[in-house]
């Protein structure tokens, strides 16, 4: 398996893996369905987005995103040592087989190797198939205090996840 950054011409393919209007929701809060390629290709625009694609056996299989803040606010959520990964995605065909998890841990180890000091994520409460995931890639709860003030101005109570230290070594990358 291989990590790469995503390639606009793959915004098509990705767009349709989203099977319902609440499983686009849940991945990425799109409401309109199918996700439009567009919205994809716009998501590409930002410079704190980083895009990869997962790619397994010569085919796409997975695609999420790393955000990062080098230091202007850009983000609004994390500081500039931190990473937060977001829009992760599996293709339906190939779902059930530890993708996800490995899409997860190949994000999480780049942000890490690229100096991020701390990896978080949010997942929608009504997101189960996800929240094992993540948890099964290694990534706990934060406390209480941290997921109500992230969540302040969110369309929703988000479950926040980081990367603890314990878990750092399962991503491949050393603390």
């Amino acid at each position: 398996m291989d990590l790469l950054p995503f390639a606009p011409e793959y915004a098509p393919l990705v767009a349709n893996w989203a099977c319902s209007a609440e499983e686009a929701v849940l991945w990425c809060g799109e409401r309109e369905f199918p996700v439009p390629a567009r919205r994809i290709a716009e998501w590409q625009e930002q410079d704190w987005v980083h895009s990869r694609l997962l790619v397994a056996g010569g085919a796409a299989v997975g695609y999420g995103e790393l955000w990062t803040d080098d230091g202007n606010g850009t983000d609004g959520e994390n500081g500039e040592d931190e990473a937060e990964l977001a829009r992760i995605i599996v293709a339906p065909a190939v779902r059930g087989r530890g993708l996800g998890r490995a899409l997860v841990r190949g994000l999480a180890s780049e942000a890490l190797a690229a100096g991020r000091a701390e990896v978080f994520l949010r997942v929608h409460p009504d997101n189960p198939a996800a929240l094992r995931c993540y948890r099964n890639a290694g990534f706990a709860p934060v406390d209480a205090a941290a997921a109500q003030t992230w969540n302040a101005g969110q369309p929703v109570d988000y479950i926040w996840l980081r990367l603890p230290d314990f878990a750092r070594s399962r991503t491949g990358t050393p603390d």
